[in-house]
């Protein structure tokens, strides 16, 4: 019997370690198994508390639907844009573009986060699977896609919602979207196909980086009923998009051009062969509002919502028929609990209308 007992309290000593290892790692590892938007099926922790965004359009995103979970940013944002954004922003520390041709990730700063996930979020691109399935094994961290572009954008809410565990926010910010398009499907069906106007939505100082027809930083022309002036063989996807030259601008014609650049719209009426477009000579051009950032695009991201309400609002007044400064007041509300003031309604649409 002694021996037995002493087989017994031996082989409690030598394993009980181990199984109360077990024990532990079930209890505070616990895992679900997340299907993402490109097909690849990720395990991810149950219970997320901390997570990192991939690249600025994933920092757009979270930090107007869970800034509080956030453990790093891609960037920081400037001085102008960080009074519009949860100041917690402003203390995360910096990782860089995670992937992609702009890759600069700081893999030392983002394993120090604590990051339990990684979010990627935007349009759908061929690779992108594969892209994260690298950036998953470099990193040691569940990294998981969710396709945002404007279409899917309410469901990318709910689904942030699901994983986050906070589905009354996912809802809010998805059933605004949904508002946001089936307004803008039933406004523009309304416009007569002679209404219609040709926009060009153009960037960079010189004015002629254009998002053509069909490219992610355009979406919100499709949506609004606008059409594209530019036009395409092969569409760029880049935050530049398409350069073009000035002779093919002057050959678009468009009624309205919305520029990204300042700048270009003081001084564009005096310019050689711009003063001769349509748009110019009849003052239908200006500046998009740009803050906290770029309404329509640039990057795109849940900031497009602002881009469809007043590009919509811009062009197509007796159908989009409401005052966007109260409209915008309620969007930097329900994205980043923001109140404007007056001043500052009037601040934003000072070169953002004819």
């Amino acid at each position: 019997m002694k021996k037995i007992y002493v087989l017994i309290l031996a082989f409690f000593l030598i394993f009980s370690p181990l199984f109360a290892q077990g024990a532990y790692e079930e209890a505070n590892k616990e895992t679900v198994i997340f299907v993402d938007s490109s097909g690849r099926s990720v395990e991810i922790p149950k219970d997320v508390e901390k997570v990192a965004p991939s690249g600025a359009v994933a920092t757009m995103f979270l930090s107007a639907f869970a800034p509080e979970r956030m453990c790093t940013v891609s960037g920081s944002p400037s001085s102008d844009q960080m009074k519009y954004l949860p100041s917690v922003l402003s203390e995360l520390p910096e990782t860089g573009q995670m992937y992609g041709s702009k890759a600069n990730l700081n893999l030392e700063t983002l394993l120090a986060s604590g990051a339990e996930l990684v979010i990627d979020l935007g349009s759908y691109k061929d690779g992108i699977a594969d892209d994260l399935d690298s950036l998953q094994n470099q990193i040691g961290i569940p990294v998981i896609f969710i396709e945002a572009n404007l279409p899917n954008m309410a469901q990318a809410f709910r689904t942030l919602g699901q994983i986050l565990s906070m589905e009354e926010r996912g809802e809010e910010l998805g059933a605004f979207v949904d508002e946001t398009l089936a307004m803008a499907k039933e406004n523009s069906a309304k416009i007569k196909e002679e209404e219609r106007v040709s926009v060009m939505y153009t960037s960079g100082a010189d004015g002629l980086a254009t998002n053509a027809k069909g490219s992610t930083q355009a979406q919100v022309l499709d949506i609004v009923g606008v059409d594209n002036a530019i036009v395409v063989e092969k569409v760029s996807d880049k935050g530049g998009g398409n350069q073009i030259n000035l002779e093919t601008a002057m050959l678009a014609d468009p009624d309205v051009i919305v520029f990204g650049d300042k700048e270009i719209v003081k001084e564009v009426a005096s310019l050689d062969g711009w003063k001769e477009i349509k748009a110019v000579k009849e003052g239908k051009y200006c500046t998009v509002p740009s803050l906290p950032y770029n309404w329509l695009a640039n990057p795109p991201s849940m900031n497009m919502i602002l881009g469809v309400w007043w590009l919509g609002n811009l062009v197509y007044p007796q159908y989009y028929d409401y005052d966007i400064g109260e409209k915008a007041r309620e969007i930097y509300s329900i994205l980043w609990g923001y109140d404007l003031s007056d001043s500052e309604i009037a601040a934003l649409e000072a070169n953002s209308t004819f």
